[in-house]
């Protein structure tokens, strides 16, 4: 059996906002209509993967048990950092080290936590990964 993850659902306060941050952030396409929903999308209709951010009365209240982790493809961590608390993320855990590696945690305007790790042009070649294989 196989699935398709069709979205990422975020409940918040203001669905057009938060949208507007992410599409900010993932460079991605938003959509709505009169429909208080909003979805951020490559492209729409799309078979690939969305995030749907739906409106709902409460605020956040506890720790996220998923996040996301993002790694940008035409800019480094730090700059894509930078441009998420420019747009208003906050950071809560800054775990670079001094030789380049590392990623920053970060909240969006509404508390989601996700973190952004380097992008894959910013990694050294180090060989196969052979953590936890046994060879």
């Amino acid at each position: 059996m196989t699935i398709q993850i069709r979205h990422l659902t975020f409940d918040c306060t203001d669905a057009r906002t938060l949208a507007e941050f992410w599409s900010a952030i993932t460079g991605w396409h938003l959509f709505y209509d009169e429909d208080p929903e909003v979805i951020v999308a490559k492209s729409f209709p799309s078979t690939e993967m969305m995030l749907l951010f739906i409106p709902v009365p409460e605020a956040k209240s506890a720790k996220n048990r998923v996040h996301i982790d993002i790694k940008p493809e035409d800019t480094t961590r730090d700059e894509l950092v930078e441009r998420a608390l420019a747009l208003g993320a906050t950071v809560f855990g800054d775990h670079r080290k001094e030789d380049g590696t590392g990623f920053v945690a970060l909240r969006d305007p509404e508390g989601n936590e996700f973190c952004v790790e380097r992008g894959e042009h910013e990694m050294t070649s180090r060989g196969p990964m052979t953590i936890g294989l046994k060879i």
